[in-house]
């Protein structure tokens, strides 16, 4: 078996001015190679924290911007280049990715582009891939346009068993709407403690439909206005959707279970609700608590395993958000869609299966469960739901009405479950994938989750 070079220094070299190239290729590398996630392998490389702003900025686009467009990028590299290189030259197969993501992708002149990349591999010691390097960019700037004419980028730049279970699951059409919209930058949502018109206002954003504030352009988060003085917290709409279908909560007492990063728990906490937030990381918890005292407002957190631990006394509601593959957060999150695999969706079946069943423990007969999950796979939604039903008898269905929506009627499935795909609210910049279904605790078993086509 071929063995890989070992790693570069992550440290620029004493006395030298920390590069924003380095940086993102070695962050490149964590994500690809080694499965971290993008933003937490960016913010802990050591170089990072001393990048100039612009730098740090320009780091995170240009590998977000590469994992984006990976297919296109590796297909044009692999059309240029007379054999396909050996694993153990991966790290050069890395700095093309970068160096090509700048030359078609985001519009750095192309002597920057192809310098810096050689000049990067020759920091790493790849001296006799040198005119290799080279070679590949110059050809890729002069022709990469005529080479790619007839890609799909769609199709190219999403893994082949995420295309096929979103063709199966939403038909081909919606499935190439979802991929196209993975390729475009999405906007920013802000979800306001107060009245959404005023801090689109202050911001510069627009309202969606549903109430959300999306900002099309925008700089650093805590210089935007109002972050400090805690009038809003970032939320992608449909992140926050499943709050809205435990109706009103003021004065009631509400779970959250799996809070972190808190902006459901947010949402409960500006309506009013007695609020528990349980998680069982502490640092995430901390975050949450941060972010609350942000905002002013006040819930009682606990730091457990939500499978294990029991409140003093039944909830009127349970909200239970549970962990899972992330894929419909791929508009904002392009390294799910490389970091995660089938594998991963069928090890966190059992847990989400424990956390609903849980979830139905804590609450009180009447009362309500809303399940929900950022995943496109029917495994994580609807399959898993309909596939605990049998387990807990005491939980029915409480269909969901398109009026509990308003904006975004097709989010509500024929089956009165909740579904968003990315390619939803596309005129405006799309949004999240999510599914919700919305269970009553009865001491009569009856009813269903299952149904209409896109109840997943």
């Amino acid at each position: 078996m071929s063995q890989a070079r070992s790693r570069p220094s992550r440290r620029a070299p004493l006395g030298s001015r920390p590069d924003a190239r380095a940086v993102a290729a070695e962050t490149l590398e964590a994500v690809l190679h080694r499965r971290h996630p993008f933003e937490a392998a960016l913010a802990s490389h050591p170089d990072h924290g001393v990048l100039e702003p612009r730098d740090r900025a320009f780091a995170y686009a240009l590998v977000a911007k590469t994992l984006r467009r990976l297919g296109e990028i590796e297909a044009l590299v692999r059309l240029v280049l007379h054999r396909p290189l050996p694993e153990r030259d991966r790290q050069v197969m890395t700095l093309l990715r970068l160096g090509v993501a700048q030359l078609l992708f985001l519009g750095t002149p192309a002597h920057a582009a192809v310098d810096t990349t050689v000049n990067l591999a020759r920091r790493w010691r790849l001296g006799r891939h040198l005119a290799l390097i080279n070679a590949v960019l110059r050809r890729i700037h002069r022709d990469g346009p005529a080479l790619t004419a007839g890609f799909d980028a769609p199709r190219l730049n999403t893994p082949d068993w995420l295309w096929h279970a979103w063709e199966a699951a939403y038909g081909p059409v919606a499935c190439r709407r979802i991929a196209e919209t993975h390729l475009e930058e999405p906007p920013l949502d802000l979800s306001a403690k107060g009245d959404p018109s005023v801090v689109a206002a202050a911001v510069g954003g627009m309202v969606l439909p549903t109430g959300s504030v999306r900002l099309h352009h925008h700089g650093a988060v805590p210089e935007t206005e109002g972050f400090a003085a805690g009038v809003w917290w970032v939320q992608d709409v449909a992140a926050a959707l499943p709050v809205r279908l435990l109706g009103d909560v003021r004065g009631r007492q509400v779970i959250d279970l799996c809070a972190a990063p808190g902006g459901k728990t947010a949402q409960l906490a500006a309506a009013g609700a007695r609020v528990i937030a349980v998680d069982r990381s502490a640092a995430r918890m901390a975050l949450v608590r941060d972010n609350l005292s942000r905002l002013h407002l006040s819930v009682e957190t606990v730091v457990a395993e939500a499978e294990a631990w029991r409140p003093a006394t039944l909830a009127d509601a349970v909200l239970v958000d549970v962990p899972c593959s992330a894929t419909g957060t791929i508009r904002r999150h392009p390294d799910v869609a490389r970091i995660k695999q089938p594998a991963d969706v069928a090890a966190l079946a059992p847990v989400q299966a424990r956390l609903l069943a849980a979830a139905a423990s804590m609450v009180r007969p009447g009362g309500i469960v809303v399940y929900s999950a950022c995943s496109l796979q029917p495994e994580e939604g609807r399959a898993l739901v309909a596939a605990q039903r049998g387990q807990l008898p005491n939980l029915v269905p409480d269909p969901i009405s398109p009026a509990e929506i308003p904006g975004l009627p097709e989010a509500v499935t024929g089956d009165g479950t909740f579904r968003t795909l990315p390619c939803f609210l596309a005129d405006h910049g799309g949004m999240d994938g999510f599914y919700a279904c919305r269970l009553r605790r009865t001491e009569q078993p009856t009813g269903d989750c299952e149904g209409g086509p896109l109840a997943s």
